[in-house]
Parts: C-alpha cells; sequence; structure tokens
C-alpha cells in the first residue's frame, strides 16, 4: 500500500468511527417548558420548611433571599424523569444591598447539587407546573 493510500484508509476509518458513534448516540428527547416552578427553602434558624410557587422572570422573596427562575424544563412522560429550572438567587444584606448568590441550573432529581445554601436559608428546586393557586402577576 503507498503512502496516499494508507492516509485515505485511515481517514475512512476515522469517518467511519464517527459515524458509528453518531448512529449509538441518544437522541435528545424533547423537553416541556412550563410556567411556573416550584421550589422548598428552609429557615435554619426557625426550623420552618415551605414550598413556594413562582412565575417564570417573577421574582419571590423568602427571608431574605430573592428567587427569580428564568426556565423550567420537564423531560416527556416517556423518557426517565428529569426537572431542571435556571434560576437567579439574590441576597438583600443587611446594609440594605442586593448581592448575586446565585445563577445557575438546579436540578430537581438533585436537589443538593446545585441548592442555594445560605447561613440562614435554603433553597431548592422541587418541580415545574403547569399552573398554581399563586396568581398570576399583574401585566400592565
Amino acid at each position: 500500500m503507498k503512502s496516499g493510500q494508507k492516509k485515505n484508509a485511515g481517514f475512512g476509518l476515522i469517518v467511519a468511527l464517527g459515524l458509528a458513534v453518531l448512529a449509538t448516540a441518544p437522541v435528545q428527547a424533547a423537553r416541556i417548558k412550563h410556567p411556573v416552578a416550584e421550589f422548598t427553602g428552609i429557615d435554619k434558624i426557625t426550623g420552618r420548611i415551605i414550598s413556594f410557587d413562582v412565575y417564570m422572570d417573577e421574582t419571590v422573596q423568602f427571608g431574605a433571599l430573592q428567587v427569580t427562575p428564568r426556565v423550567c424544563y420537564t423531560s416527556e412522560e416517556t423518557e426517565e424523569p428529569r426537572t431542571d429550572a435556571f434560576v437567579e438567587v439574590d441576597e438583600i444584606t443587611l446594609d440594605r444591598e442586593i448581592r448575586r448568590i446565585f445563577t445557575g441550573w438546579m436540578l430537581a432529581e438533585s436537589p443538593g447539587l446545585n441548592a442555594v445554601e445560605h447561613a440562614v436559608y435554603d433553597v431548592w428546586l422541587k418541580g415545574c407546573k403547569e399552573d398554581t393557586d399563586v396568581p398570576p402577576p399583574e401585566t400592565n
């Protein structure tokens, strides 16, 4: 086999392996977008645990924390359960300043992985919902 033929054979093998990997890669299942995120929070001083619902792009205050979900997704019922939300959490300091303490994805199936752990308050994602008893935010 000549040098050029070896290179072409090697390239063909790489292409074949790449196609095999693509053919066996899992297909990304559709994700369902929801208008409400459900959180659980704990006040470590009082031991009080509260569940609260928040509409997307709205802010709810839990103690000294302000929780704002931006998007909340679940997997389809036929797929393995997966619930995640992109969330921003701000702290209101004793000086009345607002300081961002968390920006990122929270995973309901692994609440300890990306929960907000504050000195007094912890918050984690419990799930996503289509509706809630909480009145929707006012629109101007």
